[in-house]
């Protein structure tokens, strides 16, 4: 997935930055809420139909998604609170970035399939993050998906500075609730074969931020 490689490809530059901000004192929570903003600019941006210039800041708004859970772990400032607020204001965040879409769609003639489809995504992306939710709630690893925030993040910049946005939304649709099923069955597979290598693994949120999903 591109998120695994997406890592490995910016460990060393994230490490740098986030060098240099635990020197400044900046607290992971801060760079949460500064990306949660930053993605509130966005959606108005998108629902006014500035979709370029909507793609650079929400660039920049994954790039403070992808600060806080490192300064955390590299700083010694992870938390339980600071993994439920990440993981809520990210939800948030996609919602009002699809909410913007369906804003702008709906006053669009001849729109409604990328308005249907916007929901669709919105409902798949949802889905995705609830279905990890609940198995961890169960002591149960669930990080399975091809289109986990990484890379639905990624298809809608595509989209965005390209102008193609509707077959990127077709895709977003269909993979986001594929997604939601390959957790599913990996739940129902876990809990199937409890004696497996890999059926269960204690959650503990406040030792890391968690991946985002």
């Amino acid at each position: 997935m591109f998120s695994e490689y997406g890592r490995k490809l910016l460990a060393g530059p994230i490490g740098r930055l986030v060098g240099w901000l635990g020197h400044t004192g900046v607290t992971p929570n801060a760079l949460t809420y500064t990306g949660f903003i930053l993605t509130v600019l966005t959606a108005l941006l998108l629902a006014t139909g500035f979709f370029r210039i909507g793609a650079l800041v929400l660039l920049i708004a994954a790039l403070f998604d992808m600060l806080d859970g490192s300064l955390a772990r590299a700083t010694g400032q992870s938390s339980t609170f600071g993994a439920f607020l990440d993981s809520t204001l990210d939800r948030y965040s996609e919602s009002v970035t699809f909410l913007a879409l369906a804003v702008y769609y709906s006053g669009q003639p001849f729109a409604r399939t990328e308005l249907v489809l916007v929901f669709v995504i919105l409902v798949g992306s949802l889905m995705v993050s609830y279905t990890r939710a609940r198995a961890e709630a169960l002591n149960i690893e669930c990080k399975v998906g091809l289109l986990q925030r990484p890379e639905r993040i990624v298809l809608l910049l595509i989209g965005l500075l390209t102008g193609w946005m509707l077959p990127v939304l077709w895709i977003m649709a269909i993979l986001t609730n594929v997604s939601a099923l390959q957790r599913i069955y990996e739940v129902y597979w876990r809990t199937s074969h409890p004696d497996a290598e890999r059926s269960k693994k204690i959650v503990n949120p406040g030792e890391n931020r968690p991946a985002q999903g």
